[in-house]
């Protein structure tokens, strides 16, 4: 199991007791072993998937440390221990966490600075001891982040289902254009053919150029009506009706899983977008939905500051 990034902490500080520069990447091997971290839990993603959960953790235990003055990077992705750090362990900290960094001035100022230009981080101050144990601060950002994605997915998919079949025709073709496909709107529009009470079924340019063409299939159906292999088949079949040899089965329900692992022994190709992956593509692709708000991760430019 990955520790949290104030566990590791007191391992981190042991590991540079000797005063030698350790490079990040060679602190995360030597931390590794200490709480039995698999290769498989190293490799372990962020939900954003820009950067591992354990190499996160010891990150932000670094600069926890950091900001306490226990150790310091002289140069560039190099860490060792400071005279603080050294009298720290002199006595013998059961555990070193947030709020044992606490009595530092430093880390307080460091702590404070945001409590004091904005009151909502004292809703965050409450729940912080439990949840921080284990997650840091991006981990709880990332993981509001797609709790948030997960509930307007699902609102928009209520949304669909709630109206026509005509609206869902429009919505298609928009999503398929603001992917790539079609060329204009207008293109779109009339490479789509008629459609039935359960969805459109037609073809539509695979670029804008028209170089080749994919056939598309949408159903509008509810939930508890699941799309399976024989719907495949037929799918497959008008596919091979028509001379064309790529498809896309669209549906607001779901696939059986048989369904989904069926693979044409002919050089078609079938892509099967479920409702929460419509969904998903619509937020991706800003269809039906306004940004609220924007926030900006930023780091330290290293390469600025070296002389």
């Amino acid at each position: 199991m990955i520790p949290g990034f104030q566990e590791i902490m007191l391992p981190l500080l042991k590991q540079l007791k000797d005063g030698k520069e350790y490079q990040a990447d060679e602190l995360l091997n030597l931390i590794a072993p200490k709480f039995n971290v698999t290769e498989d839990e190293k490799k372990e993603l962020l939900p954003s998937g820009k950067d591992y959960v354990f190499r996160n953790r010891i990150g932000w235990a670094k600069i926890h440390m950091k900001k306490a003055g226990l150790i310091d990077n002289f140069k560039r992705g190099y860490y060792r221990i400071t005279e603080r750090g050294i009298d720290v362990l002199k006595q013998n900290p059961a555990l070193i966490n947030i709020s044992y960094l606490n009595q530092f001035k430093e880390f307080a100022e460091f702590r404070n600075a945001k409590k004091e230009t904005d009151q909502d981080n004292l809703e965050i101050e409450k729940i912080e001891p439990e949840l921080l144990n284990t997650q840091t601060p991006e981990e709880l950002l990332e993981e509001s982040y797609q709790s948030i994605r997960k509930e307007l997915a699902q609102d928009i998919l209520e949304r669909i289902l709630k109206l026509s079949p005509s609206f869902f025709e429009r919505l298609v073709v928009e999503l398929l254009v603001k992917m790539g496909y079609g060329g204009s709107m207008q293109d779109a529009g009339r490479a789509i053919g008629k459609s039935g009470d359960e969805g459109i079924d037609g073809v539509i340019k695979e670029d804008k150029l028209g170089l080749d063409i994919i056939y598309i299939q949408a159903k509008r159906w509810q939930p508890g009506n699941i799309v399976g292999r024989p719907e495949i088949h037929k799918f497959i079949g008008a596919l091979v009706g028509q001379g064309a040899k790529k498809g896309i089965f669209i549906t607001t329900s779901s696939f059986t899983k048989d369904a989904v692992n069926f693979i044409p022994r002919n050089e078609t190709k079938v892509v099967l977008i479920d409702g929460i992956r419509l969904s998903q593509l619509m937020i991706d692709y800003s269809l039906g939905v306004t940004l609220q708000h924007s926030y900006e991760i930023k780091k330290i430019d290293s390469d600025y500051f070296e002389e």
